[in-house]
């Protein structure tokens, strides 16, 4: 059977259902335990029973604009009509507005409202419908007494809709509350509210996005060109974390792979003398599944730091800091650039930078491998993830053991290799060939050290390999050590993704359908 999310794991509920709120402070206390404290103000706007307007235009000292993004009249469905104490199918005025400072416009508030139609009067109806008015002004122009009850306070993931207005990452903590406005007993309008949990703070915050990244393949490790290594890949949208920090007295990490971002941080922090600082890691992905996970942890926590206390490095530095990279490259070129990337590896011999094959885990002082090609990755080809819920990739002694035994490979197949990299591969990406993308990558799991890496897997990854491209993927092929299996298409990818379930169905596992990402990891300070 197929099981529930692996590839991305929140820290804290995607969805935290509303509900009815006996005490609007307790409520709070509940939330507040959930996702982090909350400023002042934030709990002044989550539990206010009074203008929200007024209340922004003091906490700001801007006045406040109303934009609206959707005015319609429609029916009620049966949860809004439940709410408005109304029959389903009456009509009701269905608006979505931003509250704005007016100077900068900055949005401050996403706000939802329906109103029942057979409750208004031709004059507030008019306000309503026509004129990006708050709805408190609009009260209050039309002398009308009411009252606010507080029905729920929540917090749930930004959805697209949030991206756009407060330009957030995906899937960021939003708070919200729900309240109707009541006139003689009856609710007048009810209303949902919203806005980013790193807004209306009392202390800076920085935010950094990360993505993952496919390994498509190591290069050369027969070491008889007097270099080694070199490796390709591809920046992936999703699966990624999501990591928030801020100063404070101690350095502190919580939330999944914790030790991973505290363990970055501490060798950032002691290479420049910095600070202390919490770090929260609010969305993450299972580590040692051939996706990259350790390098983007790693350099998003140094990263991080760097930007609380003003010391910037560059993320190839902040890598060799921590020792990511000493192998590939590509984690590090995924978090800078992102796209399609292929790197130069390193020198290789007596006195050069290495002298024995060996992963990143065990290179020491070994700088990122230098990015030597990258192209923006087709946007309309889809990347279908699969990955089996068997044992973790190969990682520590026994990834060590495996370069021991098995390097130096055949100079012969390495030739090959350079050959399906250079002269088909890189060409079918500039053109957009996925037919000749697809074959160079199919190839590549037949020979080099990508060879050795798919003879050591589960049965169950061949099998899955196999079924991808037999249901119509281009290619499919291993990530990395895996045990994640990727394919790609340019089709809508529903019978591939029904095929990698099936070939999953005794072990479980999950599917993810993501894109390339062509840009590197996002930082935002709030």
């Amino acid at each position: 059977m197929v099981q529930s999310s692996q590839f991305s794991s929140p820290t804290s509920s995607s969805t935290h259902p509303p509900t009815s709120s006996p005490s609007v402070a307790g409520d709070i206390q509940k939330l507040e335990s959930a996702v982090g404290r909350l400023s002042p103000v934030q709990k002044m706007l989550l539990g206010t029973d009074g203008s929200v307007t007024n209340l922004l235009e003091v906490i700001t000292g801007s006045p406040i604009e109303i934009e609206t993004l959707v005015q319609k009249v429609m029916p009620a469905d049966e949860a809004v009509a439940r709410e408005l104490q109304i029959n389903p199918g009456e009509e009701v005025n269905f608006r979505i507005v931003l509250l704005k400072k007016k100077a900068s416009r900055e949005a401050l508030i996403y706000a939802v409202s329906h109103t029942p139609l057979k409750r208004l009067d031709a004059s507030f109806k008019d306000d309503l419908t026509r004129a990006d008015i708050p709805i408190g002004v609009i009260l209050k122009k039309h002398h009308i007494e009411s009252r606010r009850d507080i029905t729920s306070t929540a917090f749930s993931s930004a959805a697209e809709e949030h991206c756009r207005a407060f330009g957030v990452f995906s899937r960021e903590i939003m708070l919200n509350r729900r309240y109707r406005i009541i006139r003689h007993g009856q609710p007048l309008i009810s209303i949902q509210e919203t806005f980013p949990y790193n807004s209306f703070r009392d202390e800076q915050k920085v935010l950094i996005q990360t993505p993952s990244r496919l390994h498509l393949t190591l290069t050369d490790l027969t070491g008889s060109s007097g270099r080694v290594d070199g490796g390709v890949g591809i920046s992936l949208d999703e699966p990624n974390i999501l990591l928030e920090a801020e100063r404070s007295e101690d350095l502190v990490a919580h939330g999944e792979n914790a030790d991973r971002a505290l363990d970055a941080a501490r060798a950032v922090q002691k290479h420049l003398g910095l600070g202390g600082a919490r770090l929260q890691i609010r969305r993450g992905y299972r580590m040692h599944v051939g996706l990259g996970g350790g390098t983007q942890m790693g350099i998003a926590a140094g990263k991080a730091l760097c930007e609380l206390y003003g010391r910037p490095l560059s993320v190839r530095d902040i890598a060799r800091i921590i020792r990511r990279g000493g192998t590939s490259g590509i984690g590090t070129a995924a978090f800078e650039t992102g796209g399609f990337l292929i790197d130069g590896g390193h020198s290789y011999g007596p006195g050069k930078e290495k002298m024995s094959f060996s992963p990143s885990s065990a290179c020491t002082g070994v700088r990122p491998a230098a990015v030597t090609m990258r192209h923006d990755f087709p946007r309309d080809w889809k990347i279908i993830l699969a990955l089996p819920e068997i044992a973790a990739g190969a990682h520590g002694k026994r990834e060590v053991d495996i370069f021991r035994d098995y390097c130096p490979l055949p100079v012969a197949e390495v030739h090959e290799l350079c050959y399906q990299i250079l002269v088909r591969m890189v060409p079918s990406i500039v053109e957009e060939s996925l037919d000749d993308f697809g074959a160079a990558i199919n190839r590549v799991q037949e020979i080099g050290f990508k060879r050795i890496e798919v003879m050591l897997q589960h049965p169950v990854v061949h099998n899955l390999m196999e079924q991808m491209r037999q249901a119509g993927a281009a290619c499919a092929g291993l990530s990395s050590f895996g045990p994640a299996v990727y394919a790609i298409t340019d089709t809508q990818g529903r019978d591939i993704e029904a095929a990698a379930r099936e070939a999953m169905n005794e072990v479980g596992g999950e599917v993810l359908i993501t894109r390339a990402r062509n840009e590197g990891a996002r930082v935002r300070v709030a």
